[in-house]
């Protein structure tokens, strides 16, 4: 496909989907690439040469594949034509121009993500990747800290951090919660976060909460040399994480987390921009978004998404976690945070569910970096000898794995981590 001068001197970004569709699959393409531009299904009056020149999406790579005889999602615009197969299927690449959505995530969503998905002849789509010029992602809020920041706000260095989850998730009062943070904090613990659904609860008030743990964690970053990092549940209205981002701010803390999918790339985008801490994305309904292989959203283009608003850290699953996600699926999603993407840096992954210090050798060997984080909820707190034994056999597993000695040898002398093997797992 040739392009004109114009067009081919004007910025532009790709999405890449996966298509399944009634009609071909080149013709499905072109239907999403006008839908998303300049076109609708008829020609209207002012949609010009000239303004299809300069607006217009382009198709520029198609694939296709071996088509389904079944639909994989019901269209009623199919059933009322009849329609009985197949269903083509293919890879689409489509370029759209920089100036139809200028640095505006929403609307970049509603481009790559919009109406596409409801198009009638449409029984399959998921968008799989995108790729922007590096002067175009620079106009994006884009993450602040990345792995970097967040290694250097945590005073961890060399190995990955070794954290946990606020458990109980809810029910803890702020009291309650600030001893299981000085237990935690007792035995080294790099990294703590609230849970996902803990935030304002009447039985522990963020602020009360605030107030409990952080001296807890001031008084252990003098003992430490560094100051355990704590994520503070924000999420809320935007006026509510901004006031919670100072408060956590003024007291001295260093990290805030953030529910994604429900704040909002509109909402995070903002607190990023205010904000002086890394932010902790945390991914819940994720699953919502992806668990369809026919439907919604590859992690490759989430986590591109969430970089532009400004995320740090960004949970990727865990290995044999108790999610739907295969464990290839989980590793390429850690890979993916930490691939380069239009010149902004990568996030620090997020392993949960599920984990314990079994999971460092083979999360260290398919990831092969100690750029991430590592959080046990019970493979810490439930630990048979207690929270610190729990602590230090979390470590004592990535210092097996990074020094290539297989968990049990390590074990040996090490009754923290042979303690784990025997409760979670099993010795040789």
């Amino acid at each position: 496909m040739q392009r004109s001068d114009e067009t081919s001197r004007r910025p532009e970004f790709r999405a890449r989907y996966f298509v399944e569709s009634s009609e071909s699959i080149q013709k499905t393409a072109e239907v999403i690439a006008g839908e998303q531009s300049s076109g609708t299904f008829l020609d209207v009056p002012g949609e010009t040469d000239e303004l299809k020149q300069r607006a217009r999406a382009r198709v520029t790579r198609l694939q296709t594949l071996p088509p389904a005889m079944e639909p994989s999602l019901r269209s009623a615009c199919v059933e009322r034509r009849g329609h009985r197969g197949p269903y083509h299927r293919g890879e689409v690449e489509i370029a759209f121009p920089v100036d139809n959505v200028g640095a505006n995530l929403p609307a970049l969503l509603a481009t790559v993500a919009g109406n596409l998905f409801e198009l009638g002849d449409v029984t399959g789509l998921r968008l799989l990747d995108l790729d922007l010029p590096a002067d175009y992602a620079a106009r994006f809020a884009g993450s602040q800290f990345g792995v970097q920041g967040t290694r250097d706000k945590a005073g961890v260095h060399g190995r990955p951090l070794i954290g946990t989850i606020v458990k109980p998730s809810v029910g803890l009062t702020a009291a309650q919660t600030a001893a299981l943070v000085d237990s935690l904090c007792a035995a080294g613990i790099d990294f703590i976060k609230d849970d996902e659904l803990l935030v304002d609860p009447a039985y522990a008030p963020f602020e009360a909460r605030l107030a409990a743990v952080m001296p807890v964690l001031h008084r252990h970053a003098d003992r430490l040399g560094r100051m355990p990092m704590y994520a503070f549940n924000l999420s809320g209205s935007i006026d509510e994480m901004l006031r919670r981002h100072d408060q956590v701010h003024a007291a001295g803390g260093t990290c805030v987390m953030v529910s994604l999918n429900w704040a909002g790339f509109s909402g995070v985008e903002h607190l990023r921009r205010h904000s002086a801490l890394p932010i902790h994305g945390h991914r819940n309904g994720w699953g919502a978004l992806t668990r369809h292989p026919q439907l919604g959203f590859e992690f490759a283009a989430y986590q591109k998404l969430w970089r532009l608003a400004g995320v740090d850290q960004l949970h990727v699953g865990g290995l044999r976690s108790k999610f739907c996600e295969s464990d290839d699926t989980v590793v390429q999603a850690a890979r993916d945070c930490l691939a380069p993407f239009a010149g902004l840096p990568p996030v620090m992954p997020v392993f949960s569910s599920g984990q314990w210090a079994g999971h460092a050798p083979e999360t260290f060997a398919r990831v092969a970096s100690t750029d991430l984080m590592h959080l046990a909820g019970g493979g810490i707190v439930s630990h048979p000898d207690g929270v610190a034994a729990g602590v230090a056999s979390m470590r004592e597993g990535w210092e097996a794995a990074c020094a290539g000695v297989p968990l049990d040898d390590y074990a040996q002398e090490r009754p923290a981590l042979r303690a784990a093997l025997r409760r979670f797992g099993s010795l040789a």
